[in-house]
This record gives C-alpha cells, sequence and structure tokens, in this order.
C-alpha cells in the first residue's frame, strides 16, 4: 500500500516544485544536517502515517523517520507521533505535502471514531462511509474512516447495486428497477434499494432485497419502517445525520447509518513538524 498512491505524491510536487524547485529551502540550506518532530496538537486518531513517510523517502531515501504510534492510535494533544533525521533542506521541502496527506487522513479518522463512539452508546448501530470523496482519494480516505472505526459502504459503482431515487423514477418503480438488476446480474451483487416512503419499505420488503436505506425520514418514519421490516432486512439510514442528531437516530434499531461529512468535510487534524537545524 505504501507505494499505491505515489501519482498523488508526484502531483504534489508537481504543483509545489514547479521548473524550480524550492526557491526558499535551497537558497538557504545546502548539506546542513536537522532533526524534526511530529507533534499532534489536538486529541484524535491517527491515519496516513505510511503516505507522510512515504513523501520523505521520494524527497531523500537519507531521511529516518521513526513513528512512535502506529495508524488507528488514539492520540492526545502534545504527543510526540515520529522523530525524523536528514538533510535540512530535505525536510523543509517534504514538510508541507507530508503534514497535508497526513492532516487530512488523520482529520477522517478522528471524526469517524467520535461518529463510532457515539453509535456505540446506542446499540449496534454501524456506520457507514459514502462515496462522497475528492476524486483520487477514495480509497485513503476509505482507509482513514476504517483507522476511525468506521466501515466502509460500497467502494463504487462496481462493487454494489444501489437502486436510488432518480433509478426508480426513470424505470417507474421500485420492482421494476429491482426486476431490471436482477435480470442482468442474477445473483451477483448485493441490492441495496433507496425508500422515500413506507410505502417503499413495504415494496422492497417484499422485494427480499439485501439491504433498504431510508432516504431522509424522520424518527418516527424511521421506527415505522424497523417494524414495518421486523428484523428480516438491514435498514441504512442515509441523510442528515450529525453528532448532534445520531443518539436519536441509532436508538431507533436501524443496523447502520451512512454519514457523508466524514469523507467530504471531515476538518483537517491539527499537526506540527517542529525542525531543528545543527
Amino acid at each position: 500500500m505504501k507505494r499505491d498512491f505515489d501519482h498523488l505524491i508526484d502531483l504534489a510536487f508537481e504543483e509545489d516544485f514547479g521548473n524550480e524547485g524550492d526557491v526558499t529551502a535551497e537558497s538557504i540550506f545546502t548539506n546542513e544536517e536537522a532533526k524534526a518532530v511530529l507533534l499532534a496538537k489536538q486529541d484524535g486518531i491517527l491515519a496516513g502515517s505510511f503516505i507522510f513517510e512515504r513523501v520523505f523517502e521520494k524527497i531523500d531515501p537519507g531521511i529516518s523517520i521513526k513513528f512512535l504510534m502506529a495508524d488507528g492510535d488514539a492520540l492526545k494533544s502534545g504527543d510526540k507521533v515520529a522523530k525524523l533525521t536528514g538533510k535540512a533542506v530535505s525536510l523543509l521541502k517534504g514538510e508541507r505535502t507530508a503534514l497535508n496527506f497526513i492532516c487530512f487522513l488523520s482529520g477522517i479518522a478522528s471524526i469517524a471514531s467520535r461518529y463510532v463512539t457515539e453509535a456505540k452508546k446506542y446499540g449496534k448501530t454501524v456506520i457507514l462511509d459514502t462515496r462522497k470523496t475528492l476524486p483520487g482519494y477514495r480509497r485513503l480516505s476509505k482507509y482513514a474512516v476504517t483507522m476511525g472505526g468506521g466501515t466502509n459502504h460500497r467502494q463504487g459503482l462496481y462493487d454494489m447495486v444501489l437502486i436510488k431515487d432518480n433509478h426508480i423514477d426513470a424505470s417507474g418503480s421500485i420492482t421494476n428497477a429491482v426486476s431490471c438488476v436482477r435480470k442482468k446480474w442474477m445473483n451477483k451483487f448485493k441490492i441495496e434499494v433507496e425508500c422515500r416512503t413506507l410505502d417503499d419499505v413495504k415494496e422492497a420488503l417484499g422485494l427480499k432485497v439485501d439491504v433498504i436505506m431510508l432516504d431522509n425520514m424522520d424518527v418516527a418514519a424511521t421506527r415505522e419502517a424497523v417494524k414495518i421490516t421486523g428484523g428480516l432486512i438491514p435498514l441504512e439510514i442515509s441523510g442528515g445525520v450529525n453528532l448532534e442528531t445520531l443518539p436519536v437516530m441509532a436508538n431507533t434499531g436501524v443496523s447502520f447509518i451512512s454519514v457523508g461529512r466524514l469523507t467530504h468535510s471531515a476538518p483537517a487534524f491539527d499537526f506540527s513538524l517542529d525542525i531543528t537545524v545543527g
């Protein structure tokens, strides 16, 4: 996995270095040795240590990095997360790119952990991510979700059938849409159906699909959907769930809650890389 994202690192280098390289660091430093410490400046969950390390490896293989914690570990503000030694110019050139990756991924892991921790207070509801990711960063983002204790939904459009409102409206009904999928793929893919009303839930239940997604249903409707399905089909809540509404929604008895915020708007984790020359 460590080398799987070299293309993203190379793109970041291209953006940073242009045709001239680091015109600041390369003007001030040549072969001076330096040490650096990666510090956590808030509480949260670590994710992305491997790509942080890979950034510096590609900048200068002579840089030595020792992580004191592993991905998935809980961080406290002030924790020393990693120690680095190497050429000052190399550490400075890779600093921002490495931080961008680890701040982004640890931010996702940290917000996922908050949702998972909260959901566990009210039963066995599983927190899922979504496909709401930056192009090129889906695999990294979904990895970070798992480091925070969350669970991946489908990876893309290719590994699971999810029949949503537009599919249903275009085909005429849930029944028609499910029939078309089964005719083409038989039982190759799990089928999930988005339901906007309780009548939709009853229709999907009769079709014996694998999962029913409740689209923006309120608490009362969600509880009724749980009664209707009677545990025969897992239910997923989608839309509008945040940390404030999570307790009441997790307490309805659904199996899953999918949260777009985990990957589309998680706050970046606050790290600093303190570099000392000499």
